[in-house]
């Protein structure tokens, strides 16, 4: 393969092409990205223990780099109508600044030669005269969208809002907090994302959306407004915004992940729902399988490409189906949220994606269902057919 084009400059893209350069030393591998070198939108993001492991088999120096600049979190706080449960255990997450991960990538692709252009939006994908044009432009994807038909494209949008700010407040570990208001239904996903930051994700449904007048306001206004509803989590600090827009997440899938010569990855294959905290991973995993792909038929994209969908979809479809059941499961958090007690909800809250089961929880979270364990019985003989046996060991870490 002697061109490879990517569009699209962030984690994705640029991972990509860092793995790329392993395999194709001698290729020409041109990185497209439509933004500034630094420019970068929301605060922080967590990357899951368990995505660490396939870095550093994929490619040891990236994977190093980005744990180094990682901030280890554990534990978390989660809080239902003022009352607060403590989970501790679990699996650590490894919460990062999206602007440090951005660099800390920049530096590595051009470590090994890989030429980005930067605001460089293309327009017209086919004019690249590449061998391979891969697609790691994020959910308003350019390459998907000149060839939606053929993708096979479908999307649709939650009803939910959410604004990612960050906030000077430490929290000692990540946190959720919902809250009913006199608007409505409020709530928030915080955590430290390095030294003196956190990144301070607030939500509400489309109910409170409205009533609050959060629709009718300014960005700054909303910014205040939510200062306001989460005083009590932000304790005296403020909210920080970095174009932190109100918005639905669409939902975005794709029955066909290659069409010629041109692939998706990332969020322009599978759009993500921060929920479970592993958007970013399955887009470096999406890198990492089509990379193998490319590797194991070097003479043929097209068994190439084929390969990729085949042997890399029943993971990540894991992936993708457990973030769609926690996107759900957010979406009615309301109902949850006035008819669960606390630790009921914490419960409902924890196997919502139906991965986690009840040897899987004893297994990652002794300490709490040893606190608890009692509760748990009686909540999975009223609530929990679903959860006794029926998730995959397998399966993606709580984050």
């Amino acid at each position: 393969m002697k061109k490879i084009a990517i569009m699209g400059g962030g984690p994705s893209g640029l991972y990509f092409a860092i793995l790329a350069r392993k395999h194709f030393p001698g290729a020409d591998i041109q990185v497209y990205e439509q933004n500034p070198r630094d420019a970068t939108f929301g605060f922080g993001i967590i990357l899951a223990d368990g995505g660490y492991g396939r870095f550093r088999d994929a490619d040891a120096e990236s994977a190093e780099a980005l744990m180094a600049a990682s901030f280890p979190t554990r534990d978390r706080l989660i809080s239902v109508n003022g009352e607060t449960v403590e989970v501790r255990g679990g699996p650590t997450g490894y919460a990062i600044a999206r602007l440090k991960l951005l660099n800390t990538l920049q530096a590595l692709a051009e470590s090994r030669n890989i030429r980005v252009h930067y605001q460089t939006r293309i327009e017209n994908p086919d004019t690249l005269g590449a061998d391979l044009i891969v697609g790691a432009d994020g959910v308003n994807s350019a390459l998907r969208k000149a060839y939606e038909g053929e993708f096979g494209t479908s999307c649709w949008t939650l009803k939910n809002r959410m604004a990612w700010y960050g906030t000077t407040r430490q929290f000692p570990c990540p946190i959720l907090s919902f809250k009913k208001t006199e608007y409505g239904h409020f709530w928030t996903a915080a955590y430290p994302h390095q030294g003196d930051m956190s990144t301070f994700v607030a939500e509400c449904d489309a109910d409170a959306w409205v009533r609050s007048g959060l629709n009718r306001m300014s960005m700054q206004e909303q910014l205040a407004f939510a200062e306001n509803i989460f005083a009590e989590e932000l304790q005296g600090h403020p909210l920080l915004s970095n174009r932190s827009l109100w918005n639905s997440l669409p939902v975005i899938r794709n029955r066909h992940w290659h069409v010629g010569n041109r692939v998706l990855i990332g969020d322009a294959l599978h759009s993500p729902h921060p929920s479970i905290g592993s958007g970013t991973r399955i887009a470096m995993e999406d890198a990492i399988a089509l990379v193998e792909a490319l590797a194991a038929f070097p003479d043929d994209l097209p068994q190439a490409l084929a390969a990729f969908q085949k042997n890399h979809s029943p993971q990540s479809d894991k992936l993708v189906h457990a973030m769609e059941k926690s996107a759900l499961w957010y979406e009615c958090v309301a109902e949850k949220m006035d008819n669960l007690g606390p630790l009921s909800f914490v419960f409902d809250f924890m196997t919502r994606t139906g991965r986690l089961d009840e040897t899987r929880l004893w297994r990652e979270y002794p300490e709490f269902m040893a606190c608890f364990g009692e509760q748990w019985n009686r909540w999975l003989a009223e609530h929990g057919s679903h959860v006794r046996g029926s998730a995959t060991n397998s399966g993606v870490a709580l984050q």
